[in-house]
């Protein structure tokens, strides 16, 4: 695929506190979290260090991962950096202040919903209003 922009869907199973490296002590509640990166360099590479369990954290989307499992993928193609446009696409939703925006302006890149499906449409609605072409799932990132 190449460089684009991507976004983790993620589950919490439970309400919890997390320590989120310079970031600090953050909330979590239950419930699904989108989470708007992107990877110029690829974003197959990208995803596949993020699904990874054993990895030092880096970022802080590798803290939530410690507690977090991945259940879907949103991505698309992009030669330019697109993710602050999809973040602000989303930035009706709860959020969590200051995650994965540090070297940015945005408030977060990181968006909450109690439901899977709604949060889904509205990323993909997010990847469409940024001028992207969104695709749904891993291929071809396994391997």
């Amino acid at each position: 695929m190449g460089g684009g922009t991507y976004a983790l869907i993620l589950h919490v199973p439970f309400d919890l506190q997390l320590k989120v490296g310079e970031l600090g002590v953050r909330n979590f509640r239950g419930g699904y979290y989108a989470y708007v990166g992107s990877a110029l360099s690829g974003v197959e590479r990208r995803v596949r260090r993020h699904l990874r369990e054993e990895k030092p954290a880096h970022w802080h989307i590798d803290y939530l991962r410690m507690r977090a499992r991945v259940v879907d993928l949103v991505k698309a193609r992009s030669r330019t950096r697109k993710e602050c446009r999809v973040a602000s696409g989303l930035r009706d939703l709860p959020s969590v202040e200051g995650f994965g925006s540090s070297d940015c302006d945005c408030p977060s890149h990181l968006f909450y919903s109690p439901d899977l499906h709604s949060l889904l449409e509205r990323v993909i609605q997010a990847f469409r209003r940024a001028g992207l072409r969104p695709e749904r799932g891993w291929e071809p990132l396994p391997g």
